[in-house]
């Protein structure tokens, strides 16, 4: 499944995930701190949709209340959704 999702709050433009059943296999940040956004996006490679949500949905970016890493736990949270109401 891929998705493309437009993150609220944060310096990316947008987030593009594939994933593959329950695990990531790819994430792309376009905009955003080049260095996280790559970091993030190598760390999230292979890991398993809901471990990624429960680490890093809660995180951060200093004072705003969100984060790159949120919005991409969000937009997989999102997708889950959309694939269990189906």
């Amino acid at each position: 499944m891929e998705i493309h999702y437009i993150p609220q709050g944060v310096c990316s433009k947008q987030i593009d995930v594939v994933l593959e059943g329950d695990t990531i296999r790819s994430v792309k940040f376009t905009g955003g701190c080049s260095g996280n956004t790559q970091g993030v996006a190598a760390l999230a490679q292979g890991m398993k949709v809901q471990e990624y949500i429960k680490r890093c949905k809660d995180i951060r970016c200093g004072a705003k209340p969100t984060s790159c890493p949120a919005q991409l736990a969000l937009a997989l949270q999102e997708a889950l959704e959309s694939v269990s109401a189906k």
